[in-house]
């Protein structure tokens, strides 16, 4: 978040206020993630679990799913930002997406639990599908919802508190998910023992999850409006905009740093299971004890990220700027996280303890990095004289679609390389390769994330110039919105 200094400089002669979002507009946006969480979450952290120990799929055939999968959607994500960027609705330009997409949203995430009963190759061709459907919806509904935070308001400050906002709603759809999922998943499968868990039980947990998903992207179109409009006389083209997008330095650093930086935090979700099943409780057959410990495992995490999210503009003043905020808090991570290999078998307390701490310091990280995404847009439309914020959204979303592929296939890829095998006792190469996924080798990649960060070329003082000058030329040619 900006700094105090930031939210108090005087706007320019006749610019709009610097606060001109109410609290029901944010709670509108906040809502948006929220609905995208109920499934995202369930994808990177569960999917996984879900293919290997209830339909038996080997780790490394979906391993290669999820890279070849997401990383051809992740593409798809700039064609939907240009698609974006020429719309014309009465709504807008991306407000109509959230109302058009909701239903096929919702049904794409019910559709990959309901595996059926086919032999393995339909089955893996069943897989494929369905996961890439859900993707594809998720870009038509999420590149809009994401882009909207660049033409609610002007300000750089105010979409810091924006995107605050935005994930005090993910998070606390994390929350509600952590808490929530394998609990309904056990209770509503119907299975003998009352403990175990089925694909029914995953089934009946996405419908009511895609129920809350939907309604909240509803309420996300109705409560919010756009305001910022491109400069007037800008042209349509596409290969002018892709060649500025290149062009602009800040914007390439900030989808580098995004992709490195989910990818290591995806690496260590989708372990997350396996570490507590065979490494922390050491339990083949029963599901009872490790699963509850991996719940409060992860609600434990984003109550942390919760409270971290809330000390953004805290994090932003002590570390003067948001790149530094974010450097430090990412080379911090690096270091408590891989305490992790340090941590024996049934040391559950010392395991949750290092998870408040990193989730606390992890909470203001993607606050930060939307609010720097917001941050290259307005420095193409200063440096270049054009604006496409669709388009410069979309690479936020592949970004993170990337490194949701890269981690978790990363991480069936390693599994198959330590010797993984599903529902039996691990050798100890296994064991060795669980406490590396979820310590060592996610702090290596955090700390590549840090150094990258370097090379972001946008400070506090060129983001005060830059706000400046675009409210001044906004002025003179009336192409911000009511």
């Amino acid at each position: 978040m900006s700094s105090t200094s930031d939210q108090t400089s005087a706007p320019a002669s006749g610019a709009v206020p610097e606060k001109i979002i109410g609290f029901k507009e944010k709670l509108g946006y906040a809502s948006g993630d929220m609905a995208s969480v109920f499934f995202f979450k369930v994808f990177a952290s569960f999917l996984m679990f879900f293919y290997t120990d209830i339909i038996g799929i080997e780790a490394a055939i979906i391993a290669t799913m999820l890279w070849v999968t997401r990383i051809f959607d992740a593409f798809t994500d700039p064609v939907m930002g240009m698609i974006c960027d020429r719309t014309k609705s009465p709504h807008g330009k991306f407000r109509p997406w959230l109302r058009w997409m909701v239903l096929p949203y919702a049904v794409s995430g019910v559709l990959i639990f309901t595996v059926p009963d086919l032999n393995e190759t339909w089955t893996i061709i069943y897989v494929y599908a369905t996961y890439s459907l859900a993707m594809l919806t998720y870009t038509a509904i999420n590149i809009p919802y994401g882009a909207l935070m660049g033409v609610m308001t002007p300000h750089s400050a105010e979409r810091t508190v924006l995107s605050s906002y935005r994930f005090y709603g993910a998070y606390a759809a994390n929350l509600i998910v952590q808490a929530t999922i394998l609990i309904l998943v056990v209770r509503l499968g119907g299975s003998e023992d009352g403990e175990t868990a089925t694909q029914s039980g995953y089934v009946t947990t996405m419908v009511l999850y895609a129920i809350c998903a939907g309604a909240l992207f509803l309420f996300t179109f109705s409560s919010t409006k756009e305001r910022v409009k491109p400069p007037k006389g800008q042209e349509t083209n596409v290969r002018k905009d892709l060649a500025q997008l290149f062009k602009n330095k800040p914007w390439v650093a900030i989808i580098v740093i995004g992709i490195t930086t989910i990818m290591w935090i995806a690496m260590r979700d989708a372990a997350i299971l396996y570490y507590f099943k065979y490494y922390v409780v050491g339990q083949v057959e029963e599901g009872g004890k490790f699963a509850a410990l991996a719940t409060w495992f992860n609600v434990i995490g984003t109550i942390g990220t919760l409270l971290g999210v809330a000390c953004t503009k805290w994090f932003t003043d002590v570390f003067r700027g948001k790149k530094n905020a974010y450097l430090w808090l990412t080379v911090i991570v690096a270091f408590v996280a891989a305490c992790y290999y340090f941590s024996g078998p049934g040391d559950v307390a010392l395991v949750f303890c290092i998870q408040g701490i990193t989730s606390f310091l992890m909470g203001p990280l993607m606050p930060l990095f939307w609010s720097m995404i917001a941050d290259t847009a307005d420095y193409s439309e200063w440096k270049f004289g054009r604006r496409f914020t669709g388009l410069t959204f979309s690479a936020g979303t592949f970004s993170q679609k990337l490194g949701w592929a890269l981690g978790p296939a990363m991480a069936g890829y390693l599994l198959n390389y330590y010797g993984y095998v599903d529902n039996v006792a691990q050798s100890a190469r296994t064991i060795e390769g669980l406490r590396m996924m979820m310590s060592l080798i996610p702090s290596a990649l955090a700390l590549v994330a840090a150094g990258l960060v370097l090379t972001y070329g946008i400070n506090r003082k060129l983001e005060l110039q830059i706000e400046k000058d675009l409210a001044e030329r906004k002025m003179a040619d009336g192409s911000m919105g009511a």
